[in-house]
């Protein structure tokens, strides 16, 4: 992958259609690109390396890219194996290369290996710059963005800000380019970077008093024109709030009677025009399920009792949720239970530590199957909701 985003801007980057598991949990059908990025100026900067398993590729984009000219800096935004895993192939092919990175990036090349580049290094922090020429990179750090060694850089020629993972989004370039960002970029940022929403706005702050023309991520495509959509989702996504006032009903059934009621639920929540998804948590995307609870204001949870607890699948959802700071929403229950059922009750317990949680009422209570007062329920539930 060789684009040109201005006379003197490129991606050297990869496509990457061989992985399945991102990270190895989040499925990626459409693939991923891991995006480097080549400054040539007076002096020359490639900015971030790939992953190890498209080493020989990249670096084939880079000496093309390069033509004759010889790199001046390798500039490192973040130390994930799937940006940093050839900077130690990068430094011995380019003797007279110099690093430029944060000092704890350059701790953890010294774990990651064998040579220490340290003398070679020129450590950049907080409003440090690196001239290029016409050029100038200005640094902004960008902890826990989602490693704590995170920088940001801004190009103030062609006013580039390239933003690391944030802004990122699943999908190979050659073959996502112009599909709609947001799913994807959601997918990706609730799943990665989801846990870290004070940190990111910590960082839309500092990005809010730049003149921004362009993103460049290290994921998916360079963003341009009216940046101001993906920077309203960022700051939605970051802040907790939701994107859609609606429901997503997440289940688990075992036999099809908890189905049956969520069929019932979506059924009146469409006499009611209400916005409202459904997902078997056995069955979808968990990653998808976890982006969309962020996505709508409301959240039903459906499940059996199970083992005196709730389902695994839906435990796994929740948890999940908890990990990503769930908060701000409204929840409502569907439980299921033969003779003991607990769900409902096992559920507020997990929940009550998230933040902002608004408990809906009632709780739908089935024992086996459907029956006049659960279907009564049901419809209280729809029409509170």
């Amino acid at each position: 992958m060789q684009t040109q985003i201005t006379d003197s801007v490129f991606n050297a980057g990869v496509n990457d259609h061989v992985t399945t598991l991102f990270e190895s949990q989040y499925p990626v059908p459409q693939g991923i690109s891991y995006n480097s990025y080549i400054i040539k100026d007076q002096k020359i900067a490639v900015l971030d390396t790939v992953d190890e398993k498209f080493g020989d590729e990249w670096m084939l984009n880079v000496t093309r890219t390069l033509g004759t000219h010889k790199p001046d800096y390798l500039v490192v935004h973040h130390m994930e194996c799937d940006h940093s895993a050839n900077i130690e192939r990068f430094m011995l092919m380019y003797p007279e290369a110099k690093i430029v990175l944060s000092n704890a990036a350059l701790t953890m090349t010294k774990q990651f290996f064998a040579n220490d580049f340290t003398d070679r290094a020129i450590i950049v922090k907080e409003g440090s710059t690196l001239e290029l020429g016409e050029h100038t990179l200005h640094f902004i750090a960008a902890p826990l963005v989602h490693w704590p060694e995170v920088l940001m850089s801004y190009d103030d020629k062609d006013k580039i800000l390239f933003s690391a993972d944030a802004f990122g989004r699943f999908g190979a370039n050659d073959t996502t380019q112009n599909l709609p960002w947001d799913d994807e970029a959601r997918r990706y940022y609730i799943g990665i970077v989801g846990k870290f929403g004070v940190q990111v706005q910590s960082v839309l702050k500092k990005a809010a008093s730049l003149d921004i023309a362009t993103i460049c991520s290290l994921h998916g495509p360079v963003l341009t024109g009216d940046l101001s959509h993906y920077l309203s989702l960022y700051d939605t996504w970051s802040s907790y709030k939701s994107e859609t006032d609606g429901v997503l009903v997440a289940y688990t059934s075992v036999y099809g009677h908890t189905k049956r009621a969520v069929d019932v639920l979506m059924q009146q929540l469409s006499t009611h025009s209400k916005k409202a998804e459904a997902l078997n948590l056995a069955e979808c995307d968990m990653a998808q399920a976890v982006a969309l609870a962020f996505k709508y204001s409301k959240v039903v949870l459906a499940t059996t009792t199970y083992n005196g607890s709730v389902f695994p699948f839906m435990n796994d959802f929740v948890s999940r949720l908890l990990e990503h700071n769930f908060s701000n929403r409204t929840v409502g229950f569907i439980e299921n239970g033969s003779w003991a059922p607990v769900a409902a009750k096992v559920l507020k317990e997990k929940l009550a530590d998230a933040k902002n949680l608004t408990i809906l009422e009632p709780v739908v209570t089935i024992k086996s199957a459907l029956n006049a007062d659960s279907l009564g329920q049901l419809a209280q539930l729809a029409q509170n909701l």
